[in-house]
């Protein structure tokens, strides 16, 4: 049997910095905003904060899983901590969805009964939070990790919807329609909602291990049965750990009186071939033809 590992090393003290500044910067102006968007009377602003709040929770949990993955595996965890992220995932989209609905409880009544804001006010929040997100966003600018990356979009997303309440604001300066408040709050409400049930869904797939979407796994089949010394393959199982590691194991049928060495040439093809497209864990288990391997599927050349 040959196990397989590609780690990928990172610069873990600067990754765990960047985002530990950047979750400081957007929790104190979250706070700042439902403050601010209680007093100018802003579902808008309280919309932005909703979605901000959301943001400093992955921040706070991409910064802590940015230390927990040093961790390797242990007596307890044999895979490592890698999988520890995915809660905090289902956590954050639980917290965005029960703030959404409260949101847009708050929003829709004000599409009949527009209440009147404080657009200056509106505005001062609006160039705020373009300045706060964009200074974090830059903060994480280097593609030194996959949090980082991930939370860099979130914090995107977040300067553009700051942008939309700015456009808002300076309508509301000049014409007294006040309309266009709950109209935003419920626009940018709806943008989390689909964002939320979208990460949601990946969580969910990858905590019951589905084969992750990039990897196809009658493609791959057909690759590795297509190596010369290869007869057949089986009980072939893709998953993925966090969505970005990917671990799979196979049986491979080959011919009965291969040697030794010949048998680790065909290992290493499967490794090379399987990491070439983006599987990081590899565990290959080589069989005579009509070996028993006690599992339900080993017979079934075609069964995954």
């Amino acid at each position: 049997m040959s196990h397989s590992h590609h780690h990928g090393h990172h610069h873990h003290h600067h990754s765990e910095s960047n985002i530990k500044v950047a979750f400081f910067l957007n929790l104190g102006f979250t706070i700042l905003e439902f403050i601010g968007g209680f007093w100018i009377n802003s579902v808008a602003i309280m919309s932005d904060a909703l979605h901000d709040l959301g943001d400093s929770l992955s921040l706070g949990m991409a910064w802590y899983f940015e230390k927990l993955s040093k961790k390797g595996s242990d007596r307890t965890f044999s895979y490592g901590y890698k999988r520890f992220s995915l809660l905090g995932a289902v956590t954050n989209s639980v917290v965005l969805l029960v703030g959404s609905f409260i949101i847009l409880s708050e929003a829709l009544p004000r599409l009949w009964n527009p209440e009147s804001v404080n657009a200056a006010g509106m505005i001062g929040f609006a160039l705020l939070g373009v300045v706060v997100n964009g200074a974090a966003m830059l903060r994480l600018k280097s593609d030194n990790s996959i949090n980082e990356r991930v939370v860099r979009l979130h914090l995107l997303e977040d300067v553009l919807g700051w942008i939309a309440v700015l456009v808002g604001g300076i309508i509301l300066y000049f014409f007294d329609w006040p309309i266009i408040d709950p109209l935003l709050s419920i626009g940018i409400t709806l943008f989390v909602l689909y964002n939320v049930v979208k990460n949601l869904r990946q969580s969910l797939t990858i905590l019951l291990q589905g084969t992750p979407p990039e990897l196809d796994t009658e493609a791959i089949q057909q690759r590795i049965t297509s190596l010369p010394a290869v007869e057949s393959i089986h009980d072939l199982h893709i998953w993925t750990l966090d969505g970005s590691y990917n671990v799979l194991t196979l049986h491979a049928v080959v011919a009965e009186n291969l040697q030794m060495h010949e048998a680790e040439t065909i290992k290493q093809q499967i490794r090379d071939l399987l990491t070439d497209i983006g599987v990081q864990h590899i565990t290959i288990e080589l069989e005579r033809p009509g070996f028993d391997c006690g599992h339900v599927d080993c017979g079934d050349p075609s069964s995954g």
